[in-house]
C-alpha cells in the first residue's frame, strides 16, 4: 500500500525541434520598404531632369495651390488646361516654354510664326508649280495656240487656274459638257503637273447669263455647270491626277460672272480649277465655307490678267 500523504511527482519534458513557422509579417514590411525606395528614387530622378521654371512652378503649387490654380503666375507653366501648371513635358531640357511656342535650334517660335513660315513654303510651292504649267504649255506647240484662254494666278486660297471660252474656240460643244479635244489635253496636262504638289483641288464650272433649258425635267445652266467641272475632274484624272486629290466639284451656273459688265461675254464661260493651301482645305473640311466667301468670288472682282503670250 501506499502512503496517501505522497504526491505523485510529473516531470514535463519539452521536446525541441528546428525551426518551426514563425509568420510572414516581415516579407509585408519588407515588401513596403522597397516599394517606398523605388518611389523615392522615381522622385528624385523627376526632380533632377526637371527644369528650375518648372520646379518653381511646382513649389508655387504646393505653397499656394489655389493661387496658381485659378489665377497662375510665373513659373506655373501658362498652359490651356485648366489647372495651369508645370510644362507638359517634365524631360525636356531646355527650360520653360509657353504654351503655344515651340523651340527649334534654340530659338523660340510662336504657332502664328510656324503657320506663316509653313504658308511661305506653301507659296513658294504653289509658285513653282504655276510655272511649271506654264511652261508645259508654252512648250507643246499643239496647245501654246489655247494659252490666251489660260488665266493662272496666285490667290489667298492658292493657285488658281481658270479656262476661259473663246467664241471662236468654245471648250465645250453647245449646251453641252462634250469636252472639246483640245480642251481635253490642256486638262490632262494640267493634271498630270497637279502630281507634284500635296495640295488638294476644288474645281467649279461657270456659264454666262444666256438662258438655258433642255429636257422635260427643265435642265438650265445650274445642272449645265455641274456637269462640265465633273466632266473636267474626270479629265484630270484621265491625265494621271489621283482621284483623291479633288475636294469639291460645284456648279454656279452665272452667279458669279467674270466680267461683270457684259453678262454674255464668253469669257464667262469657264472652268476654274484651285490647287488649295492648307488653310482653304482646312477650312473648306471645317464647316464648308471660307471664311464667309465663296471661294470664287476673287475670280469675279478681279482683272483679267492672262497667260502672258
Amino acid at each position: 500500500m501506499s502512503d496517501d500523504s505522497q504526491q505523485p511527482i510529473i516531470v514535463k519534458r519539452i521536446k525541441k525541434g528546428g525551426g518551426g513557422h514563425h509568420g510572414g509579417a516581415w516579407k509585408i514590411a519588407y515588401a513596403d520598404f522597397v516599394t517606398a525606395m523605388m518611389a523615392f528614387f522615381l522622385l528624385m530622378w523627376l526632380l533632377g531632369s526637371t527644369a528650375s521654371g518648372d520646379l518653381k512652378g511646382i513649389s508655387e503649387y504646393f505653397s499656394s495651390p489655389l493661387k496658381v490654380a485659378m489665377g497662375g503666375g510665373s513659373g506655373s507653366g501658362d498652359a490651356s488646361s485648366v489647372i495651369q501648371g508645370g510644362g507638359k513635358d517634365l524631360t525636356r531640357t531646355y527650360g520653360q516654354v509657353k504654351d503655344g511656342q515651340t523651340k527649334e535650334n534654340n530659338k523660340t517660335y510662336t504657332l502664328a510664326e510656324r503657320k506663316e513660315e509653313r504658308e511661305k513654303v506653301e507659296k513658294t510651292k504653289l509658285t513653282g508649280l504655276k510655272d511649271a504649267i506654264e511652261k508645259a504649255i508654252k512648250g507643246n506647240k499643239a496647245l501654246e495656240q489655247y494659252r490666251s484662254q489660260m488665266i493662272l494666278e496666285i490667290t489667298s486660297e492658292g493657285l488658281r487656274i481658270q479656262i476661259v471660252d473663246d467664241k471662236n474656240r468654245p471648250m465645250f460643244d453647245l449646251s453641252s459638257a462634250e469636252v472639246k479635244p483640245y480642251m481635253r489635253d490642256i486638262l490632262r496636262e494640267i493634271g498630270h503637273a497637279l502630281n507634284d504638289v500635296d495640295n488638294r483641288i476644288a474645281l467649279s464650272g461657270h456659264t454666262d447669263a444666256n438662258p438655258f433649258v433642255s429636257g422635260d425635267k427643265g435642265a438650265g445652266n445650274w445642272e449645265l455647270s455641274a456637269n462640265r467641272a465633273n466632266a473636267s475632274r474626270r479629265e484630270l484624272i484621265a491625265g494621271g491626277m489621283a482621284e483623291t486629290k479633288v475636294l469639291r466639284v460645284v456648279g454656279l451656273a452665272s452667279t458669279l460672272l467674270y466680267d461683270k459688265q457684259d453678262p454674255y461675254n464668253p469669257i464667262n464661260r469657264r472652268i476654274s480649277i484651285i490647287v488649295l493651301n492648307k488653310r482653304t482645305e482646312e477650312a473648306i473640311l471645317e464647316d464648308g465655307k471660307i471664311n464667309e466667301t465663296p471661294i470664287e468670288k476673287v475670280a469675279a472682282a478681279a482683272p483679267i490678267s492672262k497667260f502672258p503670250p
